[in-house]
Order: C-alpha cells, then sequence, then structure tokens
C-alpha cells in the first residue's frame, strides 16, 4: 500500500483530514514518510539549503555563537544543539570554524535534534570526530546553558490553514473526490485564538498557524533564559502569516502536494512574530534578513579571502554562491534571522534588540 492509498483508506474511515494531520503523516510516517525514507538535500535531492551552498554560512553562524558564548562569560559547559541538521554540513563547518575560539569546543556538548535515522546516519559520518549526542525532540534538550542553530527547520513543521468567512473561519482539509485527494474547506466556525487576526484580514484571506513551532521555542526559550545562552532561528517567512504558502518541491522543482504524498517534501512560510510571542520569557532580537545579518558577520571578506586560492569553474561558483547567500534577489531577503537570547543579555553578533 502507498501512501497515497494509506491516507485515503484513512480519511474514507475518519473524514476529512486535516492539513497539519497530512503533513505530519507524509513527512514523518514510520515507513513511507518523506524525511524517514530518503536523504533528500543537495543537488541531487529535492532541495539545497544555505549551508550545502558554502561552507561560509556554517562557519559564521557558528563563529557567531562562539563569540556569544564568550560574551557571556565563557560557560565552562554547555549545550551546542541544532535542530534538523540535514547531512550535518551546517554543524561540521561551525564546528571546523570554532576550532579557532580556545576553549569553545572543550566546554561544547553537541547535542542534534534529528528524529530519521537515515539522516542520523549522514550526520554521524559527517560529524565523526567529534562526540555527538542525538535527541528526538527539544523537550529533551540538556538543563544547561543552550546555544542553538536552526536552519529551515521551522518551515517543515505542520501547519493548519483558516480562509476567513466573516467573523468566522474555515479550516482547510484534505479529503477525496473522485478517488483522488481533493483539497476543501471545512464549515465556518469561531476559532478565539484567531481573534486579533480579524483586525488585519479580509473575507477570503488565509491564514496559517503552527502548534508545533511554538512548542519548540518554548522549550528553547525556558532554557536560555533560565540558564543562559542564545539561539539563531534562519528560515523562510516574515513577521506574520497572511497567504496560501503551503507547498511541494520535488527535484527542485514546484509540484501538487497531493499527488504522490511523501516523495516530495512538504513546507510553509515560517510566522516569526508567532516564534517571538512563543520565546517568552527570553527575549527576542529584531528579524533580520539573512543577506543582512550574514554581512554585519564578515561574509564578504571571508569570501574574498578563499577566493584568492580560487580560480577559474571554481571561483565562478563561489562568487555565485556568495551572491546567493547574500543578494535581495535571491536568499538574502526571502530568509530572515530571528535570535533568542537571555534577560540582561545582548543579542548575538548580526542582529539588534
Amino acid at each position: 500500500m502507498t501512501l497515497r492509498d494509506h491516507i485515503i483508506t484513512r480519511i474514507m474511515a475518519e473524514g476529512p483530514m486535516r492539513l497539519d494531520h497530512f503533513m505530519a503523516t507524509c513527512l514523518l510516517h514510520p515507513t513511507k514518510g518523506y524525511y524517514t525514507t530518503r536523504q533528500p538535500f543537495g543537488q541531487t535531492g529535492d532541495f539545497i539549503t544555505a549551508p550545502e551552498i558554502n561552507q561560509m554560512f556554517g562557519e559564521l553562524i557558528g563563529l557567531c555563537l562562539a563569540q556569544t558564548w564568550l560574551t557571556n562569560g565563557a560557560p565552562d559547559r554547555f549545550t551546542l544543539a541544532e535542530l534538523g541538521p540535514g547531512r550535518g554540513t551546517l554543524m561540521a563547518d561551525a564546528l571546523r570554524a570554532c576550532r579557532a575560539v580556545p576553549g569553545f569546543l572543550d566546554a561544547a556538548h553537541i547535542v542534534l535534534v534529528e528524529a530519521s535515522p537515515i539522516l542520523q546516519e549522514q550526520q554521524r559520518k559527517a560529524l565523526s570526530s567529534y562526540d555527538v549526542g542525538w535527541i528526538n525532540g527539544t523537550a529533551q534538550l540538556p538543563d544547561a546553558p543552550l546555544y542553538l542553530i536552526a536552519n529551515e527547520f521551522f518551515d517543515a513543521l505542520p501547519i493548519r490553514q483558516f480562509v476567513r468567512a466573516g467573523a468566522q473561519w474555515r479550516e482547510r482539509q484534505v479529503g477525496v473526490k473522485g478517488g483522488a485527494l481533493h483539497m476543501g474547506l471545512g464549515p465556518a466556525l469561531p476559532q478565539p485564538f484567531l481573534a486579533h487576526r480579524l483586525e488585519d484580514t479580509r473575507d477570503g484571506d488565509v491564514v496559517e498557524t503552527c502548534a508545533a513551532a511554538t512548542t519548540v521555542i518554548s522549550d528553547i526559550a525556558t532554557r536560555v533564559d533560565t540558564y543562559g545562552g542564545a539561539a539563531l532561528i534562519v528560515d523562510y517567512g516574515d513577521w506574520r502569516s497572511l497567504g496560501d504558502t503551503f507547498q511541494a518541491l520535488k527535484t527542485h522543482e514546484t509540484v501538487d502536494p497531493l499527488v504522490d504524498p511523501g516523495n516530495a517534501d512538504l513546507t510553509a512560510h515560517v510566522d516569526f512574530e508567532a516564534l517571538a510571542q512563543a520565546a517568552v520569557p527570553a527575549r527576542f532580537s529584531k528579524l533580520t534578513p539573512q543577506g543582512v545579518f550574514l554581512e554585519r558577520l564578515g561574509i564578504t571578506d571571508r569570501a574574498q579571502k578563499l577566493a584568492a586560492a580560487l580560480d577559474g569553474t571554481a571561483l565562478d561558483a563561489h562568487v555565485t554562491a556568495h551572491r546567493r547567500l547574500t543578494h535581495p534577489s535571491e536568499m538574502g531577503n526571502l530568509f530572515k534571522v530571528l535570535g533568542l537570547y537571555q534577560n540582561g543579555k545582548m543579542p548575538p553578533p548580526g542582529l539588534e534588540p
């Protein structure tokens, strides 16, 4: 039985499926889910992330957290964590760069939040020189100072979608029509947790919510504010959700998310306002475009130093990678960075309060 058949059978037995339940099933089904059955990253996969584009991204992220660690008094034992580490490329680049920071790696307890056995094996190979531990969720993070990276993690968390209908909302659901999966709308109902969105929406507008994201942020923020540390959240999205951003990607192309469940990546833009609100009691920085953040950290200087040893196609690829990471028309503006940090402390370098 394919995952599509499994979902159709479930809908026929239980009724239309909420979009977040559909996403969770497609991405994380134990034997047929997208992330549990494959390695989706890179040019040969379905999408490419910033760490796979160029080493500079991971290096600067690592040094940003290392400088924050120094500014915060260089605690002699802390958790260095990454959510959804992919193939381990970002963490490997960050750790290599941080070898230049005396004491940082000795004090770091490296923890990866990853549920996929296939990806864990990839990460184990990439980080074979380090003592690394794995956990399944942020609730298992140690009670210790926390320095955390989340790059393109929150966009893959399951969302719900609501379409405004007067003072009420109709929820988007996945049903079955003519033997195929079909997107429809539930009945108009009041949604008290969306009452504040009646102020900035009109009939027909779509608002997306992600309960899983607020739970994860709460876990992180509680540890950061209680024990110290900082978190860097890098993802695509904006300050407040508005509009339908749900999409499926396969071999770097947008596809219909209902046609072949489990064989395409499903994502949605991140609502950074919701993340910031869930970060209490920790503080959050000003939401900053990725390009601005990387330039403040010195990516151009780093790019020029690396370029000095390159020529030909390697140099062309390097210049293209720098542009892709920073230029406003590419990843520079689409991706944003939000920093979380402890009350009474300064935000991580490259960000503002």
